[in-house]
């Protein structure tokens, strides 16, 4: 099917608390893929997440083929499964970055290039979702040239992105690009005006290096939801401080100054083994009713679920089990991508 393009100016990605039309997700299905002897695990994961979502809004789950009666099974009758090749279910980095036209009418899916988080992982397939994403969703898909994943931009919907240095200038993503070209075309994609740079991700963020969904979220125009870490000896510390002395010195698009909210809860835990040091509270989906929220399994989090539940008024808190997403490299929002409702 051929799609219409529409051009990168005429876009703006929303925010993630405008309306959403639906979540895109994908079915973990390969052990040779890294997951191995964790890989039921996972996909329990991943169908608790997209039964939970599905109470709030539609679910697309885009499974392997050969694999979608097994994520049928595992999901239920509330999430539609699709099947087309895939990689893995990171789609907050495969799928497209959906984007709205001014009058808020038409969506267009942004495609980015996928490599892998420069190269690490198989990608081949999951670099061709975003095709198949608005082919099946029947929207436009605007090809941006440059590698990104979704995770390592946030968005406040009226201009302003934050990012990570330690990510979107990594070698490994476009050794091609300056500084100032990377964030030219970040910005023309996105349809906004200040791109706000952050120094860091998570220490032992070797996945992604760096994703800032790991680290903040935005929750409102000019306020965001920061991971900070007052114990001293933790090698978080002094990164976290690094990245929260930016956003007080900074302003938004509009000439804001930030309100910053603060999350200390940050558990480190073995699974099978495994030293897990990169789970994130931060990287919750938002729903119109509810946030998503991961949990490790440990007694931190119910102190963060705590945490959050003033910081949503109005929204239903809920906790899903990600220990092994975590150990993955990721949580809920990496593996969920939220597609915007068209007015």
């Amino acid at each position: 099917m051929n799609m219409p393009t529409t051009s990168r100016a005429e876009l703006r990605a929303p925010a993630e608390w405008e309306p959403h039309a639906g979540a895109l997700m994908a079915w973990p299905h390969n052990e040779d893929g890294g997951w191995g002897g964790k890989l039921p695990a996972a996909q329990a994961e991943i169908a608790t997440i997209a039964r939970t979502i599905a109470r709030f809004e539609p679910v697309i789950m885009v499974a392997e083929p050969g694999t979608a009666d097994d994520a049928r099974r595992a999901c239920g009758d509330a999430v539609t499964v699709i099947e087309h090749p895939v990689d893995d279910c990171w789609t907050r980095d495969t799928a497209p970055v959906f984007a709205l036209d001014p009058t808020g009418t038409k969506v267009t899916g942004l495609d980015f290039t996928f490599n892998g988080w420069g190269g690490q992982f198989p990608h081949d397939k999951d670099n061709l979702l975003p095709a198949r994403a608005c082919e099946y969703l029947e929207v436009p898909r605007k090809p941006v040239d440059m590698v990104l994943e979704g995770g390592a931009v946030l968005t406040d919907g009226e201009g302003t992105l934050i990012t990570t240095e330690e990510c979107l200038l990594h070698p490994n993503r476009n050794p091609h690009m300056t500084r100032a070209e990377i964030e030219s075309t970040l910005l023309a994609a996105y349809g906004a005006e200040k791109l706000i740079w952050l120094p860091y991700g998570l220490d032992g963020d070797d996945t992604t290096n760096g994703h800032v969904d790991l680290v903040a979220a935005y929750l409102a125009p000019a306020e965001v939801l920061l991971h900070t870490q007052p114990d001293t000896s933790r090698r978080n510390h002094a990164r976290m401080e690094a990245n929260k002395a930016v956003l007080q010195g900074a302003t938004d698009a509009r000439g804001r100054s930030f309100e910053l909210v603060e999350l200390h809860q940050q558990p480190h835990y073995t699974l099978d083994g495994d030293d897990v040091v990169t789970f994130s509270y931060t990287n919750y989906y938002l729903t119109e009713a509810a946030v998503i929220v991961p949990t490790s399994g440990t007694a931190e989090d119910e102190l963060a679920l705590a945490r959050l539940r003033p910081v949503f008024p109005g929204r239903e808190v809920i906790g899903v089990p990600a220990a092994t997403l975590a150990w993955g490299g990721g949580g809920v929002h990496c593996v969920t991508q939220h597609i915007p409702r068209a007015r």
